[in-house]
């Protein structure tokens, strides 16, 4: 990578930002491999997922931000803090989901559940993120907590987007604005 950074015009010229697109249709092709099942494709994309890591992490080595290495040092740092039961001798917590939340809450200093969840989430899954770490951090919220199948959740989010549809309605933008009231009721239920 550094010797691309140095020889090839291209490579030389990007940033981060000017990455970000070709990060994020790398992370969407690993999961087309991961779906499709096929080990080979998902081998060459991950390969091709971590060629992006590398990229970002040798621009930021170029102006002494940080290092691949340190990168590395640093996920296995986070993942050794967030086991201890698995690296230390603590127990095995009832709820792994919510030891991993509680751990990560205290380590970044996080106030609220909803510290740390990207914007740029389609609104499905930001609802569901914020949903989960609503729970996971016990903030009581009037929602429904049935679970459902698999196949019954598709028909019935595929049936509400056709409705959608018929309706002349934006589903993403109509989940969207119900997310930020739903955040709303989080941040008043957390004050």
């Amino acid at each position: 990578m550094q010797r691309l950074r140095r020889d090839c015009p291209w490579d030389a010229e990007q940033t981060h930002r000017s990455l970000v697109r070709y990060l994020v249709e790398e992370t969407c092709e690993v999961v087309e491999a991961i779906e499709s099942g096929d080990d080979d494709d998902l081998r060459e994309e991950l390969g091709d997922l971590l060629l992006q890591v590398l990229f970002h992490a040798t621009i930021a080595a170029e102006r002494d931000a940080f290092t691949l290495e340190e990168v590395a040092g640093g996920v296995a740092d986070k993942l050794v803090a967030r086991h201890p039961y698995v690296f230390a001798e603590g127990e095995l917590p009832p709820d792994l989901e919510t030891s991993w939340e509680q751990r990560k809450r205290a380590e970044k200093g996080r106030s609220s559940a909803l510290d740390g969840i990207p914007g740029r989430l389609s609104a499905l899954t930001r609802a569901a993120k914020t949903i989960s770490r609503a729970r996971s951090h016990d903030v009581e919220l009037d929602l429904p907590r049935e679970p459902v199948a698999a196949d019954e959740l598709g028909r019935e989010l595929l049936a509400l987007a056709a409705r959608a549809q018929a309706s002349g309605l934006d589903p993403e933008q109509v989940l969207r604005d119900a997310v930020r009231g739903l955040e709303d009721d989080v941040r008043r239920a957390e004050a």
